[in-house]
């Protein structure tokens, strides 16, 4: 069996655990830049506040309901998660991390499921107060679909479904649209031949769900059958690439802000490299104009480096990224984004090094150990390279940003008795 445990409306979940005054009331949170919705509150859906609307449309309804609105706070957002997997971790046989939100546990041996993942969602709210929904079912595509009638029909917050007529009446009141892996086009092309329902899918011809929906939709179809085709993976798959990019809260003209922002990029790059052990064979910068401006102010750019040596060394990431960016930069733009990719990721254990390299890599190794270390306990960027600035004119426009109640010193909340 399977459970799959959901964290709540997340990211305004986590605004209103170090602030109670907004429990019941509407929240909405932006997304970089504070440009559109990108998280909900109950609340906030039920007042017709739309998923990816733009924020200055909204403003009247934001204004006339009193919504309250949050720029994302990702530090937060992050740390709280990790909060939610330590205890998910601790408390399961075996636990795949989804995403930010999402675990699937391993809950086969557990003899009573469902007393287990009451008293588990129970711990969750008492230990970080984030509210969990949590569906238990033989496969992921049904733990997802038990999950789903846990958060909207179910007032325990859990629901467990294991016998095949359970199944079947559930399938039978569920709509194609709502089933993990199918979009809005899929969806739209089943609803045209009378697929409404899961349970018409699970009576469908195998033969026709391969030919028109590929090996994915099959294996879906088998998954709602209650035959596992997708086993839980406990070891994080390593990235294929990594990216760090974003839109400048201004234009940028100046070629030195666009090189703090690169070098910035290029070294929050490397660090999550460290994080999981990997190294970079190749180092891909990109710079943008606004695309909204009229034709000829755009300019689009890309160069990619490749490395000697594979490396995790912000110092020789950034130093390539800055020589990237000057090949590409061209006076008299108005830069909007800029971002770094580093790929042709490997293990740390691969490295293979060129004869002509005279790099100490246990020298380079040993200082950003102590980097990140430093890092960790007292905050982001407290020890950084020269190249990342410090006036940092181009950061996000976080105009509405919650404290990091839990990363930051100066954020952490006082108690007057």
């Amino acid at each position: 069996m399977i459970a799959l445990v959901d964290c709540n409306n997340f990211y305004a979940s986590c605004e209103r655990v170090f602030q109670p005054k907004l429990e019941n009331k509407p929240i909405v949170v932006l997304s970089n830049n504070d440009g559109c919705v990108i998280a909900r509150s109950n609340e906030a859906k039920s007042l017709g506040i739309k998923m990816g609307a733009p924020a200055f449309k909204m403003k009247s309804i934001f204004d006339h309901h009193n919504v309250h609105v949050f720029s994302s706070n990702f530090a937060l957002y992050g740390d709280l998660s990790n909060r939610v997997m330590q205890i998910l971790s601790n408390e399961a046989p075996g636990i795949e991390i989804y995403s930010i939100d999402e675990a699937f546990l391993d809950v086969k041996g557990i003899t009573k499921p469902f007393k287990f993942s009451t008293e588990l969602r129970k711990k969750v709210g008492q230990w970080t107060g984030i509210p969990v929904s949590i569906g238990i079912a033989p496969t992921k595509t049904l733990a997802k679909v038990a999950n789903h009638i846990a958060k909207k029909h179910s007032k325990e917050g859990v629901f467990f479904m294991k016998k095949p007529s359970t199944i079947n009446q559930v399938l039978k009141n569920f709509s194609v649209n709502e089933l993990w892996g199918i979009g809005r086009k899929y969806s739209e092309f089943l609803s045209q031949r009378g697929y409404q329902t899961a349970y018409d899918l699970v009576n469908a011809n195998e033969s026709w769900i391969k030919n028109n929906m590929t090996i994915h939709g099959l294996r879906m179809i088998k998954e709602l059958k209650g035959i596992s085709c997708l086993p839980l993976e406990y070891e994080t798959q390593r990235k294929k690439n990594i990216c760090t990019s974003r839109s400048f809260g201004m234009d940028v003209k100046k070629h030195s802000e666009l090189e703090e922002a690169v070098a910035s990029y290029a070294s929050t790059c490397a660090m999550k490299l460290r994080k999981e052990k990997s190294l970079t064979s190749s180092i891909l910068v990109f710079i943008k104009t606004n695309s909204f401006k009229d034709l000829n102010s755009q300019y689009n750019a890309c160069q990619k480096v490749i490395l000697d040596v594979p490396s995790n060394d912000s110092m020789e990431i950034t130093k390539q990224a800055l020589i990237a960016l000057e090949r590409i930069y061209k006076e008299g733009f108005s830069y909007k984004k800029a971002g770094v990719i580093v790929g042709d990721i490997i293990s740390e254990e691969s490295r293979q090094l060129s004869l002509f390299s005279n790099q100490d890599i246990l020298k380079t190794k040993n200082i950003m150990s102590a980097m990140d270390h430093v890092n960790e306990k007292m905050g982001r960027n407290k020890v950084r390279l020269a190249a990342q600035g410090f006036d940092r004119k181009w950061r996000l426009k976080q105009e509405k940003l919650s404290s990091c109640y839990t990363t930051r010193f100066g954020d952490i909340l006082e108690v007057n008795i």
